[in-house]
């Protein structure tokens, strides 16, 4: 039991537990703490709006026997205000000791000032995993005809490719050196062009690859797709594939059928128990999420395609307001908000807290509590099922009600109650 001994960014810790992570399983105590990084411009609210709505459907699932204890840790401008430091140690320290956490959105400065802080976060952690389920909400609206035919969790590499921050400023001595180092090789540089180096690694494609597999064989989905651009980069892309592709025959081998297979050996009936593993170039699969979403469950792919994927096939069911994410590695999980800090509504209590619940969600079904996380996913459902949006969604929408992310949480928390009573007259 952890019980006001310790402090992090001057914040006692409450009376609450440790959670362990063993072979990359959370071991979770009754009693957890938990830190939280509320984030910039709107992340105040919706973590208020988010552990609002946790804290109860904790409550009315579990009684007393569990309970989160919140640790407010810091990030981004607050913490740079306070601490004099974007990513104080301190955060980092809790992090490292209480194993899994959840954050709002962080602000970094576009082509200047300090990298990514989620990034930065991810590579600390070695957070290999950005995994980001998307699936439409009755009542949401959506540019697709049937929005209903995407559900799809994206796997997407955390911590290398061309977000692994390799760069080199136009004209400085590190650009102008790689790029005579590159001109001996045969290659021809512009000499007034910044460098990048993109990396992909066997043993982050194989640890991802496996991740994915492993995801679709425990929740008994039918496909995998591995998503790249090896026709163009091959020995970094296309190596990708061809990682992936040997992983999954070293250690999924009584679980997949190729592509090829599926039609050569069953006439495209996929056998029961048995996982399809695709294979798509990028720019494809952008045109099939679109086209053909119901034949995809489960996508893999590099960090950047997975990124651009993940916002898009976000859009087709209603946008980042509505997207979860998760980055997790073999020892911490961080689940976080996935769209931006949206300045221009900060304090305007008008900001859909979606997002960070539906990731607060991927959290707690993480830590065994699925009960408690399934409630939050009826009652979300219910909640916008009945009419009740956020500004967001009713612009969307073209009505002029809405409600603010306050009214919108209470919503919810309303929702909860009676589905746990109904839950109970059973």
């Amino acid at each position: 039991m952890v019980e006001n001994l310790l402090a992090f960014n001057g914040n006692v810790v409450g009376k609450g537990q440790l959670i362990e992570i063993s072979q990359g399983k959370p071991i979770v105590p009754d009693r957890p703490v938990i830190p939280f990084i509320a984030g910039d411009g709107i992340g105040q609210e919706i973590t208020n709006a988010m552990r609002e709505v946790v804290n109860r459907a904790v409550g009315v699932t579990y009684g007393r026997k569990r309970k989160i204890a919140w640790l407010e840790t810091y990030a981004g401008e607050k913490a740079m205000e306070i601490f004099g430091s974007a990513l104080p140690l301190d955060t980092l320290k809790a992090i490292e000791l209480f194993r899994v956490a959840i954050k709002g959105p962080l602000n970094t400065p576009t082509g200047q000032g300090l990298r990514s802080l989620n990034v930065a976060l991810r590579s600390h952690f070695d957070l290999y995993q950005c995994v980001r389920p998307l699936r439409h909400f009755v009542g949401v609206p959506s540019p697709m005809v049937r929005p209903q035919d995407l559900n799809v969790v994206i796997f997407r590499e955390n911590t290398e490719d061309v977000y692994a921050g390799i760069e080199y400023q136009q004209g400085s001595d590190k650009a102008l050196q790689l790029a005579a180092f590159l001109e001996k090789l045969g290659e021809t540089i512009r000499p007034d062009s910044g460098i990048g180096i993109k990396i992909i690694s066997r043993e982050g494609s194989r640890r991802l690859v496996r991740s994915a597999l492993q995801y679709a064989v425990n929740h008994k989905l039918s496909s995998v797709t591995l998503v790249h651009k090896g026709n163009i980069q091959k020995f970094t892309e296309g190596a990708f594939l061809r990682w992936g592709e040997e992983l999954a025959q070293e250690e999924f081998a009584d679980y997949i059928v190729s592509e090829s297979e599926l039609w050569r050996k069953h006439d495209g009936v996929l056998p029961e128990g048995k996982i399809v593993l695709r294979s798509r170039i990028a720019d494809a699969m952008f045109a099939e999420l679109l086209l053909r979403p119901t034949n995809h469950s489960v996508i893999a792919s590099c960090n950047l395609n997975g990124d651009y994927l993940s916002d898009a096939a976000a859009g087709q069911v209603g946008g980042l307001g509505m997207a979860p994410g998760a980055n997790i590695g073999d020892n911490y999980a961080i689940f976080e908000a996935t769209h931006g800090t949206a300045p221009d509504i900060a304090g305007k209590n008008i900001a859909n807290p979606s997002s960070l619940i539906l990731s607060a969600v991927m959290m707690l079904d993480f830590m065994g509590w699925k009960e408690a996380a399934e409630l939050i996913v009826e009652a979300l459902a219910a909640t916008i099922a009945d009419g009740h949006l956020t500004k967001d969604l009713a612009v969307q929408a073209g009505v002029a009600q809405h409600l603010s992310t306050t009214e919108f949480a209470a919503a919810l928390v309303k929702t909860v109650r009676r589905l746990a009573r109904k839950k109970r007259m059973k």
